[in-house]
């Protein structure tokens, strides 16, 4: 009995160190679908699917052959894959309630008040290319680490 109590536990603290990842928009390791990875890491980071709502994800799924001015065309059972892996985990929880504009991440409201401290020209920085690239600040973007205290913004 205590077994299966210690056992429940574990299994109980796991999920809620999922939520509190996906909470942050970060993702557990082993919790991204191969296929979202695959396919979007391609061309960018694959975004944790917990920093936009599932109705962004839906519209951005919906418009890959005009892909934020690119054709990211999927074939029919990648997408559905994809699209479903997505709203699974879409953001849920306050700070990304709401659809940003054109459903771009850098354009939220949360990811305003976490990049206030940064100077319009960093942005245009050649080693930081954009708002867009977290990489460039954020080593372990990749893999969901965001850890404020591990920000290196390149010169």
């Amino acid at each position: 009995m205590k077994l299966k109590s210690a056992s429940l536990l574990v299994a109980l603290g796991a999920a809620g160190a999922m939520s509190l990842a996906q909470a942050d928009g970060n993702m557990l390791p082993g919790t991204v679908l191969p296929k979202y990875t695959q396919e979007c890491a391609a061309c960018h980071m694959a975004y944790p699917p917990g920093m936009l709502p599932g109705a962004s994800w839906q519209r951005i799924m919906a418009g890959l052959d005009k892909h934020y001015g690119a054709d990211a065309s999927l074939d029919a059972a990648s997408v559905q894959q994809i699209s479903t892996w997505l709203q699974a985990n879409a953001g849920t929880y306050k700070r990304v309630r709401e659809a940003p504009p054109q459903d771009r991440i850098t354009q939220s409201g949360w990811f305003a008040r976490k990049h206030h401290e940064v100077a319009p020209e960093v942005w245009k920085r050649a080693s930081v290319k954009g708002a867009a690239n977290c990489m460039a600040c954020h080593a372990g973007a990749d893999k969901g680490d965001f850890n404020e205290h591990k920000v290196r913004i390149p010169k």
